[in-house]
């Protein structure tokens, strides 16, 4: 667990400006790697978790973290398969997630994602609530192939289906289901056991959240294993509490609306006060949480 504190820290200072990111020593951080059925595994470094499908037909990664760790992924794919990565599949487009893309790209694999991810990793992209720019990305980090709605791949005996849920973390999430193995990774979506980042300034939203989660409780079984942006492997009950929370206190925030409180009233109301000790141990501390909340939930 302090393990995975510290590479929140990691991406909180990463994202403020890039000289913040060139500045971490990514030396000292070891991928992780964790089998979760014959053929899928879930890699843990130190940007947003990495899900791999290894077998007879092609190797297939969800996300590559920052550029730094490229390297170091490559080598622990390396150790579970000797065939190159042929598909990357990046669930949003904030780079902590897609900081490998140039290095595999430039290495022949085929870059998938939402299209409005590509749209953003075409140009700077102002993160406001942490005010940071993450700037456009090179041609080689840019997925090639794009996705509006759903997309299925039939690789490694598996179906594994990508589909887009709108206006979530950002406007570009990609949830993806790996139907015969029964994982599911959320990306951003999902932070297991810490306050999510709803990144409101790239399209994203407190109900589009809960409607992405209520699409993937509704796909899962208690047996599920599922995958989230940040934190450790998860289950459906762990999705459900995530769910329920920012259902709450989004419905809080309305109802002191309703009542005629200000923002700034709201904001040191103590509306998400009975899960700060479960859920504020991550980089969105519970006196940013209700902030964020604030500008993710419409009024």
């Amino acid at each position: 667990m302090r393990k995975f504190i510290l590479t929140l820290a990691t991406l909180a200072a990463a994202l403020a400006t890039s000289p913040a990111l060139q500045a971490q020593d990514f030396s000292k951080i070891e991928i992780q790697t964790r089998q979760l059925g014959p053929t899928s595994y879930m890699l843990v470094g130190a940007g947003g978790n990495i899900g791999v499908s290894v077998g007879e037909d092609a190797v297939f990664v969800i996300d590559d973290q920052y550029a730094p760790m490229a390297p170091k992924i490559k080598a622990a794919i390396a150790a579970i398969t000797k065939k190159p990565v042929q598909f990357v599949l990046n669930t949003h487009f904030h780079f902590d997630h897609t900081g490998g893309n140039e290095a595999f790209g430039q290495a022949g694999a085929l870059i998938v994602a939402h299209a409005n991810v590509r749209k953003r990793m075409t140009g700077d992209q102002l993160i406001s609530f942490i005010g940071a720019t993450q700037p456009a990305s090179p041609r080689a980090a840019l997925p090639v192939i794009t996705v509006a709605g759903e997309v299925t791949f039939h690789i490694n005996g598996d179906e594994v289906h990508a589909f887009h849920v709108p206006k979530a973390h950002t406007d570009g999430d990609l949830i993806v289901h790996f139907r015969q193995s029964d994982i599911v990774h959320m990306g951003d979506v999902y932070f297991n056991g810490f306050y999510p980042f709803i990144d409101t300034s790239s399209g994203g939203s407190a109900d589009g959240v809960v409607a992405a989660v209520d699409r993937v409780l509704a796909l899962a079984t208690d047996k599920t294993q599922i995958i989230p942006g940040h934190g450790p492997l998860s289950t459906k009950a762990d999705l459900q509490a995530y769910r329920d929370m920012i259902a709450t206190v989004a419905q809080r925030i309305r109802e002191q609306r309703r009542a005629g409180r200000t923002d700034e009233q709201i904001r040191v109301a103590g509306l998400a006060a009975d899960y700060d000790a479960k859920y504020g141990g991550g980089f969105i501390k519970p006196e940013r949480f209700v902030q964020m909340m604030l500008d993710a939930v419409p009024r």
